[in-house]
């Protein structure tokens, strides 16, 4: 084969000079066709997807170091009934937690040493099967460097060999011998819950809810491989930081709404002058509407509530206020249906939607300049108060000074797109506009400028990314502008209904004004023909192809299925936002795709990390087999092993140039 005269489809002698460089000679090209084809030979490596974790950081912690139940599973498979299922589940508790773990064993056990031993043996048959997939080089860069070589010997000796039985003993001997069995554990731990994934997916929204959102993005600073396809919240607070001001009052009434401060105070934004303004402006309000969603756990006393939701009350108003001055800014979006600030009539205790009056639940609105005809608002209702202006200049100067929050967003954007394709599954958070036939929409992102699918995600990524750039391909003043309608935009592919009733369900007695209807995307995405139809015109191809999704919870309780068309659509919201546990029965989904095909693992709430440590419970969870291959799947199989042929077609051209003098070998 290398003898073979290269085709048309093998890089020109321009390229082969240049990849030369690299492989100066027969021997090195050699070397490396060897190495990538063996590497083609080695099982797919686990990807793992999350989707909604909505600053719930312990239970999105405790997901990832127990890979969704895989660690558990390779457990299982490994001991079977060697050994008891509390051994298993202490085990896997170590694995998970070392450091605490160890704490509690050492004030326990009575033969620490005995244990030690047994453990490490353990360990070392846990890490060597899940390193199984890599090669040794891989390994060993994702090794700790203080134990490096020694867990790498471990690793490559059998244990059947007598003599290398005796010199395995000896290491583990020696390690508990020198007081190094701790660290070693520790280590070993960690390497073992770092092989068990090889690429984590995230389909959006890690922001929101939850008081941990700044501790999942630490915790992703430091993960070696992942992606996001950027969710709803995510957006808004990207927004935020961008310093879209509807963007800022959203987040901060989510919080408020959630009593969720906990992120706030991390980027060190600053609420004081918040709380006296509300105090100052609405200190006679009960504004029981606004009442904070206490979840549990989270206690607040009564003092704090009313603060809380007189706070809450306060940037919601600016809000909406800042949402219609955005709307009017572009009347093209269509949005000004939305400005129903804007027809408020205190003294009738109403206010005006699609051209009907309703009565409201809520009168007191001490910053809206009268409106002496509601059908014909005066410019001045939507102006910001002196003081409310003020406010918000103090707001926005906090967002947009915040290091931390920056960090933060700047590796949402390294590490994030609107949309992803890996290995024939199709990844976004919630949707892919469509006309009422399924065909896909075309969207007016910007004036003149109209995509649909595909290239309507890829222009989403181009507007967001202009937002914080001063070359961007859109103008930065309306791509900053532009969060809004993502965030709320009936055609937003991260939005997609036909209106948020943010504005009804704060002050509406009417619930029929609360009905969002979901856009074509969510009433067509059963149907196999549909989903196909994406999946082609985004170039997916191969026969077992899916849309992976998040944004919506699954409603397990009432018997809805998260697999839909035929297998060809996966929906894993996470649920792990305690908000949406009553709604959906359950604590969402995650899935693993392993070299054998999908798991689905339908979770219920996480408890907390002290239970797992001291009680040794899990996430109790369902695993549903999705699909599994008739063949375990290899990385020649992947979007990886595409890549590496084509190298070793490059190469392949390169060892027919050195032989036939097209090119001279150098020493090296």
């Amino acid at each position: 084969m290398n003898n073979t005269e290269p085709t048309e489809s093998h890089a020109d002698l321009h390229y082969l000079q240049l990849l030369s460089q690299s492989f100066p000679n027969i021997a090195e090209a050699s070397t490396e066709i060897i190495n990538l084809e063996a590497i083609m030979a080695l099982p797919k490596g686990t990807e793992h997807f999350l989707a909604d974790i909505h600053g719930e950081s312990q239970a999105f912690q405790h997901v990832l170091k127990n890979a969704s139940g895989n660690i558990k599973r390779k457990v299982n498979e490994l001991f079977g009934n060697d050994i008891r299922e509390s051994e298993k589940k202490e085990l896997c508790t170590l694995i998970y937690y070392p450091e605490q773990k160890l704490e509690l064993i050492k004030a326990n056990e009575t033969d620490l040493d005995d244990w030690y031993r047994i453990t490490i043996h353990q360990l070392v048959k846990v890490c060597r099967d899940v390193s199984s997939k890599y090669t040794r080089s891989k390994v060993r860069k994702s090794l700790p460097e203080e134990f490096s070589y020694i867990i790498q010997e471990l690793l490559h000796e059998s244990l059947s060999d007598i003599d290398k039985a005796a010199y395995v003993s000896v290491i583990v001997n020696t390690i508990i011998s020198t007081g190094r069995a701790d660290d070693f554990i520790c280590a070993i731990c960690n390497v073992i819950q770092r092989l068990a994934i090889d690429q984590l997916h995230i389909l959006g929204d890690i922001y929101d809810r939850g008081p941990g959102a700044h501790i999942i993005m630490d915790t992703l600073l430091q993960y070696h491989s992942w992606d996001i396809q950027w969710g709803n919240h995510d957006i808004l607070w990207m927004g935020a930081s961008a310093g879209n001001d509807a963007c800022i009052c959203n987040v901060l009434r989510l919080c408020l709404r959630y009593a969720n401060l906990a992120t706030i105070e991390e980027y060190g934004i600053n609420l004081v002058p918040l709380a006296t303004f509300a105090l100052e402006v609405y200190g006679d309000d009960d504004c029981r509407e606004f009442m904070p969603l206490l979840m549990p756990g989270n206690e607040m006393d009564e003092k704090t509530q009313l603060l809380t939701a007189r706070m809450h009350k306060a940037i919601s108003i600016i809000q909406f206020k800042k949402e219609a001055e955005i709307f009017h800014r572009h009347p093209e979006w269509m949005m000004e249906d939305r400005c129903i600030i804007e027809t408020v009539n205190p003294g009738k205790h109403t206010c005006t939607i699609g051209g009907q009056e309703y009565p409201m639940s809520d009168s007191n609105f001490p910053t809206l300049s009268p409106t002496p005809n509601t059908q014909h608002p005066t410019p001045n209702t939507i102006l910001l108060t002196p003081d409310e202006a003020d406010l918000m200049q103090k707001l926005h100067h906090s967002f947009r000074i915040s290091e931390k929050l920056h960090k933060h967003m700047r590796t949402l954007l390294s590490h994030g797109c609107m949309y992803a394709v890996h290995n024939s599954n199709l990844l976004f958070h919630a949707s892919c506009p469509l006309n009422a036939d399924g065909t896909l929409k075309e969207v007016e992102i910007f004036p003149g400028k109209r995509y649909s699918g595909k290239d309507l995600m890829h222009n989403i990524g181009m507007m967001i990314r202009s937002a914080f750039e001063n070359t961007g391909e859109y103008p930065k003043e309306y791509a900053r502008d532009y969060f809004l309608y993502l965030w709320c935009g009936k055609d937003s592919p991260l939005f997609d209904k036909s209106k948020m009733a943010t504005f009804e369900r704060y002050f509406v007695t009417d619930r029929e004004t609360y009905k969002e209807e979901k856009g074509n995307y969510f009433k067509l995405r059963d149907a196999a023909e549909v989903c196909d139809h994406i999946l082609d015109a985004f170039g997916v191809e191969g026969p077992n192809r899916h849309i992976i999704n998040g944004h919506v919870p699954v409603h397990a309780s009432k018997g809805e299925n998260p697999i839909k068309a035929g297998g060809r659509l996966m929906v894993i919201d996470g649920g792990f936002s305690e908000a949406y546990h009553k709604e959906t029965g359950i604590a969402g989904y995650t899935l693993v795709y392993h070299s054998r095909g999908f798991q689905l693992v339908q979770h219920e709430p996480f408890t907390s990390a002290r239970d797992a440590i001291l009680r040794g419970t899990d996430i109790k969870s369902t695993t549903q087999i999705v699909e599994m291959s008739a063949h375990r799947m290899l990385v020649a199989d992947t979007d990886k092993g595409h890549e590496l042929r084509a190298q070793v077609t490059d190469l392949q051209a390169l060892l027919y140039a050195y032989r036939h003098g097209l090119l001279k070998e150098k020493r090296v």
